[in-house]
């Protein structure tokens, strides 16, 4: 065998890692899945109240791909670039959720990327990026690049603490947000509302929970449904209490992929 060749091949060491890495993953997916399992039927839920979104920002493709493999098919990424990327060689039926801070530039590639695999963006907060992204479906659309009879998701992000710090539409101005969105954007589907609270601190979820309770109130007239308007809330260390309190989809990444490497990171 020559050297190059040998360069080229990977190591038995190598192998075993990622064997074993692959294995790890499958093993933490199939355990999440059984808390979330638990956790819906100590609240005498239906079985298919919660939706698991793998996290995998940072993630190689081949995590992803093993996950997949699993039965895994919504995962969440943080960064547009990164997404675009992993959408192209990835099978196509993954549901991608976008649950990172979006750049209304970065909207218009995104769309057209990903195509009809970019199930959901949750971060939307503006009705500029709403609109961003509604121009985006129509153009993707017309140039045969996604379905014309598939809306985009979209959860309004809320600022469930009041932190100038924290990204989100206020409280006070989510109904109105919904009703621009819905007077404005026929591409988008409001499915509901997003959190990133702290950890193990319920607060941001019972405020969530009761923002969703005043948009079915005060926006009577939008024509949300009470039994799917979604409520996205609940990451690696507090799904469970997040599911107690009624998410219907949790972000998990670290507890099935394992800590995140940022040093090759597309944005």
């Amino acid at each position: 065998m020559s050297s190059a060749t040998s360069a080229s091949a990977p190591s038995e060491e190598s192998t075993a890692d990622d064997t074993a890495k692959n294995s790890l993953i499958v093993t933490n997916l199939e355990s999440v899945k059984e808390r979330i399992k638990q956790s819906i039927a100590a609240c005498n839920r239906d079985a298919d109240s919660v939706r698991l979104v793998a996290v995998s920002k940072t993630k190689p493709s081949s995590a992803i791909l093993t996950a997949y493999n699993a039965g895994q098919r919504h995962f969440g990424e943080n960064y547009a670039q990164e997404l675009a990327s992993k959408a192209t060689e990835l099978p196509k039926d993954i549901c991608w959720h976008f649950i990172g801070p979006l750049q209304s530039n970065k909207a218009n590639n995104l769309v057209k990327t990903c195509g009809d695999g970019l199930y959901v963006v949750e971060t939307v907060a503006t009705v500029k990026l709403a609109r961003k992204l509604n121009n985006a479906v129509s153009l993707a659309v017309a140039e045969g690049l996604r379905s014309a009879d598939k809306t985009l998701g979209v959860y309004l992000q809320v600022n469930t603490s009041g932190e100038e710090s924290k990204s989100g539409v206020s409280l006070e101005g989510v109904v109105g947000l919904a009703r621009e969105i819905k007077e404005t954007c026929p591409h988008l589907e409001i499915m509901g509302l997003m959190t990133i609270g702290y950890a193990g601190d319920v607060k941001d979820f019972d405020a969530l929970v009761d923002c969703r309770r005043r948009v079915l109130e005060e926006g009577a007239d939008l024509g949300f449904d009470e039994s799917s308007f979604e409520l996205s809330m609940g990451m690696s260390g507090d799904f469970e209490v997040a599911i107690a309190k009624g998410s219907t989809n949790v972000r998990v990444g670290s507890t099935i992929f394992g800590e995140r490497d940022y040093s090759n990171l597309k944005k």
